[in-house]
């Protein structure tokens, strides 16, 4: 029920020197606890408490670094193979192992195994058989609790934990309620009465130590034969890039390649390059692009080994923000690889670095806001319904009673507390010595052994992970120019970034933010940035990555940068240290090294304070006091200076704005050229780009509004086809036939076998020859009848739906096909109506979307609204009423704590339009919804881009679906 940091303050309070850890079934605390005890002269002993579920089997104490070892991967062992802790323990060289009275093995002890006395059970000495050595027993004394409240706090997590209701909660399911610190003079007492005992007890102790060693690099130190091999092979590599990206002459990339070599050898980096070098080699070999992203892309070396694709001569690149010389520790590669083929390049950082040597890093995910409240309602009983209610409305007088009042009040406790681990988003250590020398490892669904500590206790202990992350642009970008080379026979090189760069049609569309569909650029607001910005080159695109964030917008210096943008001349810098350092982007801080550039040249703190300061304020950084401590420093450092106060308060607001949410420089230059890389692909291939999007997922907007922008771009979009459609959205010319995937309900087994079966055998003649040959079972071809795929039949639904109950007898096996074919009965039907409206409400129903008629086709009333999305700019000041039809809602608290949002629209002729609405316009008409809607409201324009203020909003009637 403490923080490490509180168990040891405690502890030291209490008068003991050495205390041991002995969490249960994890050490994820240990190397924590190990520092916190050196910082306050305790001697710390690890160790970890076996249990299979709520019985304590045995608890294992390190006798040493090796101990732990040795623990870490018993339990580790038991977590990969997903089997129960065995009882007896099995023989350890290096740990004691500790039984409880009560529960020893029938075999003889060995030589390191101990039976563990607590003071309550002293008594019970003179009655135990003397079988029982007593040359074996300690002293065991649990500390779980600081306070008595924290009883009652326990007890609760532990009904979260096993799911039970409190008041079912038994005692061998929780901690003994006498486990506190003892005082100094009842340990005395103890040992006195009992000298054998507590002798034995100091003597297990003081042959237990542990240590870890926080100032080396824990990471894998010798990528070929040996650290210098190391530094020959990463200079061959560097030199030879330098060709490869610059030709042989270029002195400014020979300078700084120097540079950077020397200074990687200096701190003994060059292993840590080799790594990433090796592993983008290996992905480069197999096909898979990759964007290397992050600090790294600051580094001229990164750049020539094709880690990163970010030439750093060009930008102007920080190289400091990536290392520099006070740097203890390298920063983290970020390498992003496409959803699909991510997994392949971790199993090969498994296999070539070993699985011993090789680890996921894990996450801590703990109890906050709303999960709180649920746990705890289920707990005391609450039934759905009121636990919703107590979360929407917690304030509400019908709401609170002594049960919610207990529940809030031990929510709050509880907020923060670890709830359960998890993994990283991309983060792998590749350690030196095996894993298990500094945790236990869990084996997760994932198929990875994964670190029980997080990436603040792998920094703390010297570890620095490589991000390998995956995301969906680079998928769509790869598919894009496997469908152009289908569809077109073009050959595309995606990688000829700086032809894109130059493109005129790409210009164009970057400055009138034809952006959906795009990696990063393609949100109403960045759109809507790149409007205002007018951009229409790369170093523009890289600033606006970096200031749509949202600390940025939030503090107005967004705005502040648009308009220095355009007015260069009539803005003064707030101090001439930021016209020095910040002439660049107009004396606003938007890169994290303009963070590192002011804190370093107008606050006077070195660098190494200054990456510190940063990495804390956007959550890299756990150290509340040093993180204060610099604080502390910056505004004494700019008082000495002697800078005016409002100066000074000014500057720290621009930096709390902009640290905690802006990317490096490099970051969003690599996130700028994938844009770059999605924006070519669009302008010049965009029905094939339209199609590698909705194939990945994941984009920022829904499918519909991807298939709408392929029809807008003059695609013929058709619905699922049994003889066209393949499992993902397919092109052939200007036709695109949508996934079988989309169709909801459809198994994946009959989906995929539609594909195989046509292949492999020709295309299917009608519905009966459909039926016999796949055998999908009745539900599944009505959904496919349903879903347009037998259209080609030219037969209606409805006949369509009549066959297919005639073909299917159901009291047969759907799923066997038949060895020969069976004659069908052809029959006679009246005329049956099928309308295009019914159509449409069928793949709603089943896609999400109408495909064979727009939304708008579907409304009641025939009126389209008085302005259309691409001439509001004329019609800025006036009132106006416009109709469209939601694509998304963002919302947004005020400062007063009201909510105002900003919506997304789309007209009847395919054009985007955004809409603002306040606090006090969304009380009178808020959203109802999904759908179509009537908005009256005032158009305004900031720096050239239009918006409608709204007023009024209504959702419009459609025409209803006459068959229910």
């Amino acid at each position: 029920m403490m923080s490490v940091e509180q168990l040891v303050k405690d502890a030291k309070a209490a008068g003991a020197d050495c205390i041991a850890m002995t969490d249960i079934n994890n050490s994820t605390g240990i190397p924590e606890f190990a520092g916190v005890c050196a910082e306050n002269g305790l001697r710390p002993v690890a160790g970890i408490e076996f249990r299979n579920n709520n019985e304590s089997e045995y608890i294992g104490i390190a006798r040493s670094n090796k101990g732990l070892k040795e623990l870490n991967e018993f339990l580790s062992g038991c977590n990969f193979e997903k089997t129960q802790i065995p009882f007896p323990a099995p023989a350890f060289s290096e740990s004691y192992i500790v039984y409880l009275l009560g529960k020893t093995p029938d075999r003889k002890l060995f030589d390191n195994e101990r039976i563990g006395i607590k003071p309550g059970e002293i008594n019970r000495l003179v009655t135990l058989p003397k079988s029982l050595d007593r040359n074996a027993m300690i002293l065991l004394q649990p500390v779980t609790f600081e306070t008595k409240d924290d009883i009652f706090i326990h007890k609760s997590l532990r009904a979260v934990d096993n799911n039970i209701l409190l008041s079912h909660l038994k005692l061998s399911q929780c901690a003994g309620e006498d486990e506190f610190f003892k005082t100094p003079e009842f340990e005395k007492q103890i040992s006195e009465a009992n000298p054998l005992i507590a002798g034995n007890t100091k003597k297990l102790l003081n042959d237990c130590s542990l240590s870890f060693d926080r100032e080396t690099l824990k990471n894998k130190k010798i990528f070929s034969a040996s650290r210098y091999d190391d530094k020959l092979l990463l200079e061959k590599l560097a030199w030879d890039g330098m060709v490869y990206r610059y030709g042989k002459q270029n002195a400014e990339a020979k300078r700084r390649i120097q540079h950077e070599l020397d200074i990687i050898d200096k701190l003994g980096f060059s292993a840590y390059f080799l790594i990433a070098w090796d592993i983008v080699r290996y992905s480069m070999a197999r096909g898979f692009y990759h964007v290397g992203r992050g600090s790294g892309a600051n580094s001229i070396i990164a750049y020539c080994l094709k880690i990163t694709n970010v030439d750093p001569i060009d930008l102007n690149l920080y190289f400091e923000r990536f290392i520099n010389p006070k740097r203890s520790s390298p920063p983290d590669f970020d390498i992003d690889y496409s959803w699909k083929e991510r997994d392949e390049v971790i199993d090969y950082i498994f296999k070539r670095y070993g699985y011993h040597h090789t680890a996921l890093l894990g996450t801590m995910s703990t109890f906050r806001g709303k999960s709180i409240v649920r746990e705890l309602g289920k707990v005391h009983g609450l039934p759905k319904e009121e636990i919703d209610a107590l979360i929407d409305n917690p304030s509400a007088e019908t709401n609170r009673n002594h049960i919610t009042e207990t529940i809030f009040r031990t929510g709050l406790r509880i907020a923060d507390f670890p709830n359960m681990r998890s993994i990283h988003a991309g983060g792998i250590l590749i350690s030196e010595e095996p894993m298990t020398y500094y945790t236990a490892l869990d084996m997760p669904p994932k198929g990875f052994p994964t670190t029980q500590w997080d990436m603040y206790t792998a920094e703390e202990i010297g570890f620095e992970k490589l991000d390998i992350l995956s995301q969906r642009g680079i998928g769509h970008i790869k598919e894009s120019a496997e469908i152009i080379m289908r569809n077109q026979s073009v050959d595309i090189d995606v990688h000829a970034i700086q032809k894109f760069k130059n493109d005129p049609l790409v210009k164009e569309y970057l400055k009138t933010g034809e952006t959906k569909g795009c990696f990063y650029i393609e949100s109403p607001s960045m759109r809507g940035l790149l409007q205002k910005l007018k951009c229409e080159d790369y170093p523009t695109l890289v600033a606006a990555s970096s200031i749509i964030r949202p600390g940025v917008a939030r503090s107005g210096m967004m705005r502040e940068y648009i308009y220095r943008f355009h007015n260069p001349d009539k803005f003064e810098y707030i101090h001439p240290v930021m016209k020095e350092q910040l002439e660049e982007t107009f004396g606003v801080m938007v890169y994290q090294e303009d963070v590192l550039k002011v804190c370093h040249h107008f606050a006077g703190l070195d660098l190494s304070d200054a990456d510190t300061l940063r990495r804390a304020m956007s959550g890299k950084y756990r150290s509340k006091q040093e993180m204060q401590r610099i604080v502390d420093k910056f505004f004494s450092n700019c008082h000495e200076k002697g800078y005016d106060e409002a100066i000074i308060k000014e500057v720290w607001r621009q930096i709390e704005s902009f640290a905690g949410y802006s990317f490096s420089k490099a970051h969003s230059a690599s996130y700028a050229v994938e844009s770059f890389q999605s924006l070519y692909l669009k302008a010049h291939f965009p029905l094939e780009f339209m199609v590698a999007v909705i194939n990945n997922f994941g984009g920022f907007y829904r499918t519909w509004v991807y298939v709408h922008e392929a029809k807008r771009y003059g695609a013929n979009i058709q619905p699922p086809c049994i003889n066209k459609s393949t499992y993902k959205t397919t092109i052939y010319n200007k036709d695109i036939y949508l996934g079988f995937i989309h169709i909801q309900g459809l198994e994946e087994r009959v989906a995929r076998s539609i594909e195989e079966i046509r292949n492999s055998e020709g295309q299917f003649s009608d519905l009966a020859d459909f039926i016999e040959r796949v055998c999908p079972g009745l539900e599944q071809v009505i959904l496919l009848i349903r879903a347009g795929a037998f259209r080609f039949t030219g037969k209606k639904k409805a006949v369509l739906l009549w066959e297919a109950h005639m073909i299917i007898n159901k009291s047969k096996n759907e799923n066997t096909r038949p060895l020969f074919s069976q004659p069908v009965k052809n029959f006679t039907l009246p005329d049956l109506v099928n309308g295009a409206l019914d159509d449409a409400y069928d793949e709603i129903e089943l896609f999400g979307f109408p495909v064979t008629m727009s939304w708008f086709d579907m409304l009641e009333t025939s009126f389209r609204g008085e302005v259309m999305a691409r001439d509001m700019i004329n019609h800025t000041g006036q009132k106006v009423r416009m109709i469209g039809h939601l694509v998304t809602i963002k919302y947004i608290r005020t400062i007063r704590g009201d909510w105002m949002n900003f919506g997304c629209f789309i007209d009847s002729e395919g054009s985007f339009f955004d809409t603002t609405h306040f606090s006090q316009s969304l009380r009178n008409y808020p959203f109802r919804g999904a759908g179509t809607y009537l908005i009256m409201g005032k158009i305004v324009e900031e720096f050239g881009y239009p918006s409608l203020e709204v007023e009024k909003l209504a959702k419009l009637p459609v025409k209803p679906d006459k068959r229910y």
